[in-house]
């Protein structure tokens, strides 16, 4: 009857019947909070303290989803699809078309996995580049579960090995300094994304799978105003697309320098407003379209922090460790399945790998030691299983982002058409090659 296995688990068989995330995550947390022993006061009010949390979050996609519109107001991203749609045009059965297909993927993992170091922009870039280039994958017929795993292979696989951009905040200021508060001081920085590489060719092995075997076939999607892309547009504006670029230029600079997508978003969209691509009296209508675009994510955002907040206050984690712990007796490969598939269940409610290291790493290094794996499997153990919620939690940004720029027509699903392939994908391949490394090293 463990708090955080009964909210986890009501949460993802309510989302699986399609109902509501945010009802979902807000009744499985009330749920739990009740089965701990808080009364329904006491749930209620630890749920409403956290939805604070995922505030910042939520005006960040609104204005992103602004900055989107207007970004499409210019025509720029009209004039990137069309020169794609020209490249198809007249060979839609020739293999050119097919190795077009593989080079718009590979393009998009490249600049999935750069928006994690390169240019450490995280999520932003999804909901600006992705609509606009729908009307190309439906051209390409590509499957959107497929794109939906590109992404957050993007996503998440760049911070799991590389100590860079995001990858040095998880590996270096919260991975190995959590290590060395709970008592494994000889693991140096160098030793962890090494010990990170076997789960990280989890992620790649779910990656082959989804291109070459799972979503291989072509998939329709029904024509709407973001999908047709005209052939020989006739609406381009050359200044407007020169306002489009410094636009996203200043979002892009104001972003890195001020560290937040709200600010960055604001300055580009002013970028547009002040340079005529948007009238002053039409700033009302983009913003309320943006919104509309994200409007579902961000409240998926703030229930989610609620929902953390009060699994946080049952000490459900803790508790379920200790169990672990005392039932496992002197099996080994038992535990490290365990520790994974517990670190799966918390992080599918938390959400979020960078936060739920603090909260496993107290229990699962004395316990890793105790068992007698080496500290490069502790590392492995560790890291796997922070990492394993965040490729297929409902409430994680690494499935919420892809959700947000492939659903901007309507035709994308969050649960079954993001999630559900995701976990299949990563999830799985995670916790297969996350038990072989705490084996081996």
């Amino acid at each position: 009857m463990n708090p955080v296995v009964i909210s986890v688990c009501i949460m993802l068989v309510l989302a699986l019947m399609r109902v509501n995330v945010v009802v979902a995550l807000t009744f499985s947390a009330i749920v739990g909070g009740v089965v701990s022993g808080m009364s329904l006061t006491e749930a209620v009010s630890a749920f409403e303290g956290g939805l604070g949390g995922g505030a910042t979050i939520a005006l960040s996609y609104a204005m992103l989803g602004t900055f989107a519109v207007a970004i499409s107001k210019s025509g720029i991203t009209d004039l990137l699809a069309q020169n794609v749609i020209k490249r198809i045009h007249g060979r839609e059965s020739s293999a050119g078309t097919t190795g077009l297909k593989y080079a718009v993927l590979v393009a998009l993992i490249l600049v999935t996995m750069s928006s994690q170091n390169i240019i450490p922009v995280h999520i932003a870039f999804i909901p600006i580049l992705i609509p606009p280039l729908l009307g190309v994958f439906a051209k390409l017929k590509l499957d959107r579960r497929l794109i939906a795993c590109v992404l957050t292979f993007g996503l998440v696989t760049p911070y799991m090995v590389l100590p860079v951009g995001f990858g040095g905040i998880f590996l270096n200021n919260i991975l190995l300094k959590n290590l060395h508060e709970n008592g494994l001081e000889s693991v140096t920085a160098a030793q962890v994304p090494m010990a990170m590489l076997l789960p990280a060719a989890g992620m790649i092995t779910g990656l082959l799978l989804a291109i070459f075997f799972s979503y291989r076939k072509p998939r329709e999607y029904a024509e709407t105003e973001l999908t047709h892309v005209d052939e020989e547009p006739s609406h381009i504006n050359r200044k407007n697309i020169m306002v489009a670029v410094a636009g996203i230029v200043a979002a892009l600079a104001v972003q890195l320098t001020s560290g937040s997508m709200i600010i960055g978003a604001l300055a580009g969209f002013m970028v547009f407003t002040f340079g005529g691509v948007i009238a002053w009296k039409e700033t009302q209508d983009v913003f309320t379209k943006g919104v509309h675009m994200m409007a579902m994510i961000g409240f998926i955002m703030i229930s989610a922090a609620g929902f953390a907040a009060v699994m946080k206050q049952t000490g459900g984690v803790e508790s379920l460790v200790e169990a672990l712990a005392t039932s496992i007796g002197d099996n080994k490969p038992l535990a490290a399945l365990l520790m994974l598939v517990v670190g799966l269940l918390v992080t599918m409610g938390i959400g979020s790998s960078f936060s739920t290291i603090p909260i496993i790493a107290t229990i699962y290094v004395p316990l890793a030691i105790a068992f007698g794996f080496s500290p490069m499997a502790t590392v492995a153990l560790v890291g796997t299983a922070a990492a394993l919620g965040d490729a297929g939690s409902p409430a994680s940004d690494s499935t919420l982002g892809p959700t947000s720029g492939l659903n901007a027509d309507g035709q994308h699903e969050h649960i079954w058409e993001t999630v559900v392939p995701t976990f299949i994908h990563y999830n799985i391949p995670l916790i297969v090659f996350g038990w072989i490394a705490a084996m081996v090293l």
